[in-house]
């Protein structure tokens, strides 16, 4: 990229708002132009589903400020529809053309759809945005019954949680044999036994039968036989990549969309991917491309996809984090290093933290509100994951830190310590 030229960023969240950050410091000087769905500029998604949605903070209150002055056109509420990458154009609405020099993906995911479920009900909601907090909000401010959370994820266990929070009853229904199940037996109890202590109800290992809408309530007829009623009903099932615009545009979008190592899309040229979209290899772990759904991750990606963007395809650096994550439920907080989800075995570590084998080799660890030893088992991780030399595609190089700017030592304070400033002390990812 040279100064005069345009880039564009699909995406106005975190991870928009990141690259071009990046961008700048790095001194390019040529036209940025953002473009995102919402009405809004970028603000803490995390905390939708529990400061907003308790009424803790106002929406004006989750905006996410810039490092510095961005000097950017700002495309808000604005959906792209399709990507020309031959001719290099991103169309908008109305047929509108957007040329690029170079292009940044970064539009993340969207809400999973539970099939059956009645979305024409004003009450039955998904929560990814301020506005879908809002409603949900007003749901709650309506009627006395109780919440419903479909889902034993993250989102879901929040959202239980910043119920009980409020003093309203809720139940959390999902089709595992209890919340955050992926994470192993030991913590996934110690969540399961978390709920049950601030008398959030658990219906596990069952599914929606039957949905019943009256003018007072959502009914919930689950296949073992219980009747839910509930003032709101929010679907927590999980995400989708949003690539409906990539359709017929040469990309492979089967799952995001498939980069290289240094973020480059494959299939096109002068296009890099950035935050819950990409789908890369991180050769830290292996060389098989996945995606990283984080809000960390979506920091660190979107600049380095920035800076490969404007150092070249030939000379980009591959992307290789040591992926952390956390999250808060009630005064708890859970940590994550690595990639827990590639493990095929779960054993206890010292000081409490629970390690993911995958082969015999560790590839991933997990505390439980014990942040000193999440430090040392983070650290020990990364010494035992050592980033491999990479050959890029006309001359070697070593992955080095590119993130050298105020938020990063800040971000790294705060995982280590496992005390977060307000607006991050929600959870990730």
């Amino acid at each position: 990229m040279a100064d005069g030229d345009r880039i564009v960023i699909a995406g106005a969240g975190v991870a928009g708002l990141r690259s071009a950050e990046r961008l700048r410091e790095l001194g390019f000087d040529g036209e940025i132009v953002l473009v995102g769905d919402e009405p809004r500029r970028p603000y803490h998604r995390p905390m939708v589903s529990k400061q907003l949605v308790t009424g803790a903070v106002r929406p004006n209150d989750v905006s996410l400020r810039a490092y510095r002055d961005l000097d950017v056109h700002w495309r808000l509420g604005t959906r792209a529809t399709w990507l020309d990458t031959v001719e290099r154009v991103v169309h908008l609405p109305g047929g509108e053309p957007l040329w690029y020099d170079g292009l940044i993906l970064a539009t993340g995911v969207v809400p999973r759809h539970l099939p059956g479920s009645p979305r024409h009900d004003p009450r039955v909601r998904v929560l990814r945005t301020i506005e879908d907090s809002i409603a949900v909000r007003r749901c709650l401010d309506a009627s006395s019954k109780p919440a419903v959370v479909i889902g034993g994820g993250l989102i879901g266990c929040e959202f239980a949680a910043s119920m009980r929070h409020l003093g309203r009853d809720v139940t959390l229904v999902s089709d595992r044999k209890a919340p955050l199940h992926r994470f192993g037996e030991r913590v996934s109890g110690g969540v399961a036994d978390l709920h049950r202590q601030h008398r959030a109800r658990l219906s596990m290992k069952t599914e929606v039968r039957h949905w019943i809408s009256t003018k007072d309530a959502v009914g919930l007829h689950l296949t073992n036989n219980k009747l839910l009623v509930a003032s709101v009903v929010v679907l927590a099932i999980g995400s989708v990549p949003a690539v409906d615009y990539l359709r017929g545009s040469g990309l492979d979008t089967s799952d995001g969309v498939l980069c290289d190592p240094a973020l480059f899309a494959e299939g096109a040229a002068d296009v890099v991917v950035a935050g819950d979209l990409a789908r890369w290899p991180n050769l830290r772990f292996d060389g098989v491309p996945r995606r990283v759904e984080h809000w960390i991750n979506a920091v660190e990606s979107a600049r380095a996809a920035a800076e490969n963007l404007l150092t070249g395809r030939s000379s980009a650096e591959p992307f290789t984090p040591l992926p952390r994550a956390w999250s808060s439920l009630y005064d708890v907080r859970l940590q994550t290093a690595g990639l827990p989800a590639l493990g095929d075995d779960t054993v206890p570590l010292a000081g409490g933290i629970t390690g993911y084998l995958r082969g015999g080799e560790l590839v991933g660890v997990c505390g439980w509100d014990k942040p000193r030893a999440m430090l040392h088992w983070t650290a020990e991780l990364e010494r035992r994951l050592p980033v491999p030399e990479y050959t890029s595609i006309d001359e070697p190089g070593e992955f080095g830190r590119v993130f050298d700017s105020e938020f990063e030592a800040e971000f790294e304070s705060q995982f280590a310590t496992g005390s977060m400033p307000s607006w991050s002390s929600e959870p990730v990812g």
